[in-house]
């Protein structure tokens, strides 16, 4: 027993620990009240509930009201004055949240008792009665089916609809459940709460443990979020737990049930507990920064709770995918995969005819060298005319030499199916891995040796591929550009042009032919490497599959189909041009979030899973969670066996084959976890041969998934699943499978994470159910491949692990796992990196969406103007100009309207911190001066509409800047109280989202192209995450002065695009006095007409028209109506008669209304 090891006997592990207290809470808080509440009538546990909500709503609307009158008094102060008070109001809102967690920490025992109370009568009783209230009567018009009322009595039932089925309440919170929730709820440090996750063993409840932290959480009425991994576990569990919740007076609803963008999604938020999926959440938030009115917002200003299901699963495997709302670009379909694809594949060619040889002689020369023969080793010594004294080969240099040829095979193509054959036979793995190490010492110095016969270089960890000048030149063929696919040193290349002998025009015109050149061949290059890596990295019903012409995704931790996703980076269209579907159109980015990163945002974060304690180091490293491991409520007597490890993938398949039919003839179910689709699929084709009936449960057939793993239980059931698929449905199992020694689980690989074999492992043995568990491994599986090391080699040498044998210890199922642990290390490695780079947009995402919240909601809206004025002004003070101050001058006249309010000798004089002050202040003076201007312009408009024609609703009101004309809408009661002060606020919140949009949008295209083009510094020895920041940090300034700069000048230059109200009323006036002349003029003539002479054209077909000639319109007509089958004669427009309401007057007289009068029939 390790040092370790003792202190964990003695002390506990971090758990144990964490635990220990909770436990004392639950026995000296938690459990006298819950004996206290037997005695409670229905009423009076609802009542306690009551009491507790309203004290902390209560207290928390102090705040509110506190908030809402500072807000009233900003809207009275001038823009420069008000931050601090907007610094008052984020300081009362931490203080609302941290009496919260105070109040919260101290209502537990008694929430959780009653929580825990409600659950067990209803699984005792089949109708619980309860005084009526407005909240129950509200269940019942809505159709809830668990609630009656009758008079002033609500009956709730125990039986409801749930996920498509009736369900019978029957669960009760035992002991470590409420444990589990007052961990997931978070243990009081202060003013805040811990974020924690909350590890129980599958079959332990971790749906009914949820329902404690929500249930006293929603108690704020600030939104509590149940997140989970799919539709169906949404929809079911807030249908299935929805009861519990609304028998208390809290709303329930799942934003997966409604439309994005509806009002009853907008409900679902405002819901005191809120169900959905994790893409949900984070698409809806991406839309909320899209929304153009503050009413097209559906979710809340604050994410306060949110509880994760799965934990792992969506904040580790979901969260590397970024969330992504794009639209087409133009020339989209402008793509080069198509065109590159005949190249790609000759390379590959060339490369597979390579690796084939190279492995050829691998295998000879390693045969030789081990046959002890040295006929057999002089065959391979070769004569050298330069050194004829050389020395006879040696078997240890054709061993070398065989280890060199079988390396480079492992470069060149490490998923080649014959050398994954050939490394499974015995010490071969150990001369790969012996070369490897020689060749990667001092930085992989002597690498470039290695590989150089080959075409390209794939390095399978870390998934890249890297083209050799060999590769290049096949790719190349007959293309007269011998560098057609190199890329150019740029940086060189734009110094020599700094030092030729040009003007300063001519050097910038031939700097951009150079960076337009390297554009293009960036894009070329990228485009034939994505393609490689779709031929040699991606393999079809592994990564993905081919459903309805269509390359989808598959989940490599549960096998589903990932719906809507696609790889980026042009990946996802070099595998549509490898299978030949349709190339689908590049797409521009509108918005975008890794989900890491969502959840990164709420003030409480909580989650829950069996599996999470081998990932624990990076939940805390990204989240700041802590994994706390909750004890089971029955003692795990599943039997977990040793791997039973095969040399090759045929022996394995075998040996799972004839595991499964002795645990069907001992009656007992399996679950048979596999990796793939691929694997699924050759499984059933083995139990078909041999006439075992069976279900497949892979990506082809997820829909089915809730219902073949709910039947997996059934005696001799044989189900065939992805290693984690159905997570959040249980297993269960009758008594006479119990008998026979439970579910029987068989994994036919190590995944890359052990966290995925617990979770295979976790569905038998739940609740004190008996079951056991066994992994097959051969050395051709994907982690000892590239993983295992030479110790664990050497081993199984050792032991004499000979083909068609089978090993099974204790010490080499230790030794996979410590591969597994090296896998994960490597991925932690990747993520990190990956939440470096999403890291710089998320930072710029917050500024961006926080100025852009503020736009929209009209909060802080006159903050961020007076800084947008102040950074213009600084940028123009602190510019170099070569025209001196009259340059000066006319760029402050462009930018924000106005003469400079100092001259030339002032100017020349003044430190820049004065001058941008001075210019600052100048510009919001004028500023102010223009908004009023606008304000007052409109007010004599607004006045007429309301007070002489009594208008409502909505009114547009037009301003331009000379350039563009903005229909600014407001409601016209607002603008007639407040002056127009309320349509100049929307005027300002219009030109704000205008250009922060705008310029939102051409940043994201252009961070798209920076993390393409940084990969590209790898070549030059630099690092992309270095190059990647820097260049991030200049485009973002860019993108800060633009968005600024253009907003400033738009809102000084704004004006209302309607004449002045007298001069339009005089215009009005005048036109109507000219009208009446011609009116009466034309009465004059034609009774002179009349009384004159007769028209002698009256009978003749002319009709009175604007046409230059007869007949003008029914010909533009006619040709309007090409080949439509219209007639081309003219139609004469019906006119409808006015038709009466049916409840207006009827017009009889008879004083009744028209539908009970003359609109009877």
């Amino acid at each position: 027993m390790g040092f370790s090891s003792i202190l964990k006997k003695l002390f506990g592990d971090q758990s144990e620990r964490a635990v220990r207290p909770l436990w004392q809470r639950l026995k000296t808080e938690i459990n006298p009240i819950s004996e206290q509440l037997l005695n409670d009538s229905n009423d009076e546990l609802r009542h306690r509930i009551d009491v507790i909500r309203d004290d902390i709503r209560g207290e928390a609307s102090k705040y509110k009201d506190e908030i809402n009158g500072i807000r009233a008094e900003i809207e009275k102060l001038d823009y420069d004055k008000r931050e601090p008070l907007w610094k008052k109001i984020d300081d009362l809102r931490e203080e609302c949240f941290k009496m919260y967690a105070r109040k919260l920490d101290a209502a537990l025992p008694e929430v959780f008792a009653v929580v825990k109370e409600t659950a067990r009568r209803f699984a005792e009783n089949e109708t619980i009665q309860v005084t009526a209230t407005d909240a129950d009567r509200r269940l019942a018009v809505a159709g809830k089916d668990f609630i009656t009322i009758d008079g002033d009595v609500a009956t709730y039932r125990n039986q409801w609809m749930a996920g498509g089925n009736m369900i019978k309440w029957d669960m009760v919170h035992y002991d470590v459940q409420l444990i589990g929730g007052m961990v997931l709820h978070g243990i009081l440090n202060g003013d805040k709460t811990s974020n924690n996750i909350a590890e129980m063993a599958t079959g332990e409840g971790k749906t009914l443990v949820a329902t404690l932290p929500v249930f006293l959480n929603a108690l704020t009425g600030e939104g509590v979020h149940v997140v989970t991994v799919n539709d169906y576990l949404a929809k079911r569990d807030s249908e299935w737990m929805g009861p519990l919740y609304q028998f208390h007076g809290l709303t329930v609803d799942c934003i997966d049930k409604t439309e994005p963008n509806s009002e009853e999604r907008r409900a679902a938020y405002a819901s005191d507990i809120t169900f959905g999926t994790n893409n949900e959440f984070g698409f809806d938030y991406l839309r909320d920064n899209m929304a153009t009115q503050p009413e097209d917002l559906v979710q809340r200003d604050e994410h306060y709770y949110a509880i994760v299901d799965e934990v792992d699963s969506v904040l580790i495997d979901d969260a590397r995918t970024p969330l992504i709302i794009s639209g087409p670009v133009p020339k989209g379909d402008d793509q080069m995969f198509n065109d590159f694809k005949p190249n790609v594949e000759k390379v590959v060619a060339a490369q597979r005819k390579l690796a084939q040889s190279l492995l050829l002689e691998a295998k000879n020369k390693i045969a030789a060298a081990q046959s002890g023969d040295p006929s057999q080793v002089a065959k391979f010594d070769k004569p050298d005319p330069e050194n004829p004294n050389k020395k006879p080969l040696t078997a240890e240099q054709l061993l070398e030499e065989g280890g060199l040829a079988l390396f480079r095979v492992y470069k060149a193509l490490p998923k080649h199916n014959p050398l994954i054959r050939y490394l499974s036979e015995e010490g071969i793995k150990q001369i790969l891995l012996k070369v490897e190490a020689k060749y990667m010492a001092d930085n992989n110095r002597e690498m470039p040796k290695a590989v150089e016969p080959l075409y390209f270089v794939i390095d399978e960890k870390n998934h890249s591929i890297e083209l050799t000048d060999k590769g290049i030149d096949v790719l190349t063929g007959s293309t007269t550009d011998p560098e057609f696919f190199v890329l150019p040193d740029i940086a060189s290349l734009l110094s020599a042009v700094e030092n030729e002998d040009l003007t300063a025009e001519q050097k910038q015109e031939k700097k951009d032919d150079l960076l337009q050149a390297y554009s293009v061949k960036a894009e070329r290059v990228h485009t034939v490497n994505q393609l490689l890596k779709a031929y040699t990295l991606f393999d079809k019903d592994v990564e993905y599959v081919i459903d309805e012409g269509k390359i989808k995704i598959v989940d490599e931790q549960t096998g589903r189909i990932m719906e809507g996703r696609r790889y980026s980076d042009g990946l996802h269209q070099a595998i549509e041009a490898k299978e030949g579907v349709k190339v689908e159109a590049a797409t521009q980015t509108y918005a975008t979030i890794t989900l890491q990163n969502y959840f990164r945002m709420y003030r409480k974060l909580a989650g829950m899973t069996g599996t999470a304690m081998t990932e624990a180091g990076e939940f805390y490293d990204i989240y700041k969670l802590e994994v706390i491991e909750i004890p089971t409520n029955r003692p795990v007597i599943r039997n977990d066996q040793n791997d039973r490890v095969y040399r090759t993938k045929k022996e394995k398949y075998a040996a799972v084959i004839q595991e499964v039919e002795k645990m069907v003839e001992l009656g007992r179910p399996v679950l048979v976890g596999t990796t793939s689709v691929e694997i699924s699929e050759l499984l059933s084709k083995m139990l078909n041969l041999r006439h075992i009936p069976h279900q497949v449960l892979n990506a082809k057939l997820h829909q089915k998934e809730a219902e073949i793993v709910a039947n997996a239980g059934q005696r001799g059931t044989v189900t065939i699943a992805t290693n984690m698929a159905g997570r959040g449905t249980d297993i269960k199992l009758p008594q006479e499978v119990k008998d026979a020694g439970g579910l029987a689980i068989i994994g036919t690989e190590r995944h890359e994470s052990r966290r995925v074999d617990r979770q295979l492992r976790g569905r038998a043995g739940r609740q004190g159910d008996p079951g056991s568990s066994v992994f097959f491994v051969s050395f051709e599986d994907q982690v000892m491949r590239l993983f295992a090391n030479e110790r664990v080699v050497k081993t199984l040498d050792r032991l004499g692990f000979k083909e068609g044998e089978m090993i099974e210890s204790k010490m080499v199922t230790r030794s996979i796992e410590n591969a597994q642990k090296r896998v994960e290390e490597n991925n932690f490695g990747i993520r990190k990196r990956l939440v470096e780079y999403d890291d710089v947009m998320n930072a710029q995402r917050k500024g961006v969406y926080g100025r852009r919240q503020n736009a929209l909601k009209g909060e802080r809206i006159g903050t961020d103007i007076a800084n947008m004025i102040l950074e213009v002004s600084q940028e123009l003070v602190n510019t170099k100009y070569e025209g001196g101050f009259a340059e000066f001058d006319e760029n402050v006249r462009t930018s924000l309207a106005l003469e400079s309010p100092f001259g030339e000798e002032e100017y020349n004089k003044l430190d820049a911190a004065e001058m941008a002050e001075r210019l600052a202040e100048a510009a919001m003076a004028n500023y102010r001066r223009k908004k009023d201007k606008i304000a007052q312009s409109a007010v004599p408009y607004i006045r007429e509409f309301v007070e002489e024609k009594n208008a409502s609703g909505l009114v547009g009101m037009p301003v331009t800047d000379g350039r563009r004309v903005f229909n600014i809408r407001g409601d016209i009661k607002e603008a007639y109280d407040t002056d127009c002060v309320s349509l100049t606020k929307a005027w300002e919140k219009a030109v704000l989202l205008s250009s922060i949009d705008k310029a939102w949008q051409e940043q994201l295209r252009e961070m798209d192209e920076l993390r393409k083009s940084v990969q590209n510094a790898s070549y030059e020895q630099k690092d992309p995450l270095v190059i990647y920041k820097l260049e991030a940090y200049e485009l973002w300034k860019k993108m800060l002065w633009d968005m600024n700069s253009k907003a400033v000048a738009t809102l000084m230059r704004g004006h209302l695009a309607v004449p002045d109200y007298e001069e339009a009323k005089a215009a009005e006036a005048a036109r109507a006095e000219e009208m009446e002349r011609k009116r009466k003029q034309q009465e004059m003539m034609q009774n002179y007409s009349q009384a004159v002479m007769t028209n002698p054209y009256a009978n003749a077909n002319y009709s009175a028209t604007s046409d230059t000639y007869p007949g003008e319109s029914a010909q533009r007509q006619a040709a309007m109506n090409t080949n439509r089958g219209e007639s081309s004669a003219a139609r004469q427009p019906k006119k409808a008669a006015q038709k009466v309401g049916r409840n207006d007057p009827c017009p009889c007289g008879s004083g009744k209304k028209y539908k009970n009068c003359c609109g009877r029939n």
